[in-house]
């Protein structure tokens, strides 16, 4: 398998997450796959591994026989970056947490839920989605919850997949994220950084003495590049719905820089 260790042009590790294709519709939700898919081949050029954050899909759900329509020309470029040696990392995000194994025995994608710590060249990389961690959002925790009972997830499985699919992606284009693309707006673009949620949970880690160069999340749909010590700095990534931002670590230095807009 090709790594940054094992070849040297493969030597960069990207990190993207909020993609939520599906939304508002599904012809300016395909123009972002495009986009999305464009800056998959440029990447994985020089790619030793990538990290996807979180809620690729607005709604995703793997009944045991069907997954959701669409999304072939992503599922497509992903296969073909896996099939290359280059490792692809998907953590399951609020939007798309039922995702269970399709990605993984279909694509070699690995799955995370929960947060990770990697090292890559000596510096040390603290790894979430971001959704429910952190002070207050407490009615997402319980939804959470329920998200994650095995018994809703069973339930939600017995209807049938024009029922279900359809209800899920109704709702999710009635959503403010949807309307925000629909108004063409930035989210949370006027938002003061530390008034963020991660932001005190980064620090609520600093304090208790969590030994990392870099905390990175997504979620929050916000891109910061922001020191917390003299030692940890915070990146969250932003999104793929206004911004198209991502960070980029080329072995000394972690960046986060935007790709060209549709």
């Amino acid at each position: 398998m090709d790594s940054a260790e094992t070849n040297p042009i493969r030597r960069k590790i990207y990190f993207a997450s909020d993609f939520h294709l599906g939304i508002p519709n599904h012809d300016e939700s395909l123009k972002r796959e495009k986009l999305l898919v464009e800056w998959l081949t440029e990447i994985q050029e020089d790619a030793a591994e990538i990290f996807l954050m979180g809620d690729i899909f607005d709604f995703w759900y793997e009944y045991k026989t069907v997954v959701p329509k669409g999304y072939v020309r992503l599922l497509g470029t992903l296969a073909e970056i896996t099939d290359n040696g280059i490792p692809i990392h998907l953590f399951r995000g609020n939007h798309d947490v039922w995702a269970f194994d399709y990605l993984n025995k279909e694509i070699n994608i690995q799955l995370h839920r929960k947060p990770l710590i990697r090292e890559f060249n000596n510096k040390r990389f603290y790894l979430a989605h971001g959704d429910g961690l952190g002070p207050g959002d407490n009615g997402y925790k319980m939804l959470k919850k329920v998200f994650e009972c095995r018994l809703c997830q069973w339930l939600f499985r017995w209807l049938h997949p024009d029922i279900g699919a359809r209800m899920a992606l109704y709702l999710s284009r009635q959503s403010r994220l949807a309307n925000i693309l629909k108004e063409g707006k930035n989210d949370r673009e006027s938002n003061d950084y530390k008034d963020e949620m991660l932001y005190h949970y980064a620090m609520k880690m600093a304090d208790e003495g969590i030994d990392v160069d870099y905390m990175i999340f997504g979620h929050r749909h916000l891109p910061l590049n922001v020191p917390i010590t003299e030692n940890t700095r915070l990146i969250l990534l932003g999104d793929w719905l206004t911004n198209f931002s991502y960070a980029v670590f080329d072995g000394s230095e972690l960046r986060s820089e935007f790709f060209r807009k549709a």
